[in-house]
């Protein structure tokens, strides 16, 4: 990598929050300005260098035929990718069209669904290039960013925690929300990140960092209905941010509703 190398950022489908959290690192965002030359970020400036790039930071989920090609010259212009928040490193919360039939959606949306063009199904861009580095989040956090962009330019891997949000409850003394109040809670089964922030404010965890690195989903929902919690609730409990993971996936499918109006559709869904 040179002395200063070159950073890219691109954004795919996505709502632009973890381009912002780059942007709201403030004052090491100037620190690491001077360590990288920021060629491409529409998000902050109109200014273009071509590429190729050595360090690429891309945002979003593949949800078009255009965007399928269009990572692939992404990658080919980037010596390291680097996918950033949930859109990109699990298809997001676009990602509940795989649910469901996406033609139904079209033609009950827009009235001439034949100028739409979309894709079946919303992926991450690992499912079409090799990504180097899968940074998680919904949005991603500032501290963890820092730390691989800090970690590529150093030449050392990233130091990014895969035990679970619970760890970070312990750490901060935040007390269980699941055991006191019996709020439903991803935090078991949800990787650490985000500081155990909505626990801290006595609310359960939505899984916004994915799965952690052994998730025990199927035990966790066991517990859930123990508590009394619906079928159906559990199931939109895994399908929010990270519903396109393979385990939150295979645990939300196995509370679909098969009877009755609120039946859901058995359309194939594989990751």
């Amino acid at each position: 990598m040179s002395e200063n190398p070159t950073l890219a950022v691109w954004k795919f489908a996505s709502c632009d929050g973890c381009q912002l959290t780059l942007l709201n690192c403030e004052d090491e965002l100037l620190a690491l300005a001077e360590r990288v030359e920021v060629a491409y970020f529409p998000e902050a400036t109109g200014a273009v260098v071509s590429g190729p790039y050595d360090i690429s930071l891309v945002e979003g989920s593949i949800t078009t035929p255009a965007d399928a090609e269009r990572i692939q010259q992404v990658r080919a212009a980037s010596g390291l990718l680097v996918t950033i928040g949930a859109c990109a490193t699990s298809g997001g919360i676009q990602a509940l069209r795989n649910f469901a039939d996406v033609s139904e959606f079209l033609s009950v949306v827009y009235a001439h669904p034949a100028y739409v063009a979309t894709l079946d199904r919303s992926t991450p861009i690992s499912a079409h290039v090799t990504v180097d580095v899968q940074l998680r989040g919904c949005p991603i956090d500032r501290h963890q960013l820092l730390e691989v962009l800090g970690a590529l330019l150093q030449g050392r891997r990233p130091r990014i925690p895969t035990f679970s949000v619970c760890v970070e409850c312990k750490q901060r003394g935040t007390t269980c929300v699941a055991v006191a109040h019996g709020t439903p809670c991803l935090g078991p089964v949800t990787q650490a990140g985000c500081g155990a922030l909505c626990p801290s404010v006595d609310r359960g965890c939505y899984g916004c960092f994915g799965p952690s690195d052994t998730p025990n989903t199927a035990s966790l929902a066991a517990t859930l209905r123990a508590q009394g919690v619906p079928e159906d609730a559990v199931m939109r409990l895994f399908r929010t941010f990270n519903a396109g993971t393979e385990p939150f996936r295979l645990e939300s499918t196995a509370h679909e509703p098969t009877t009755g109006a609120n039946a859901a559709p058995r359309t194939e869904v594989t990751s």
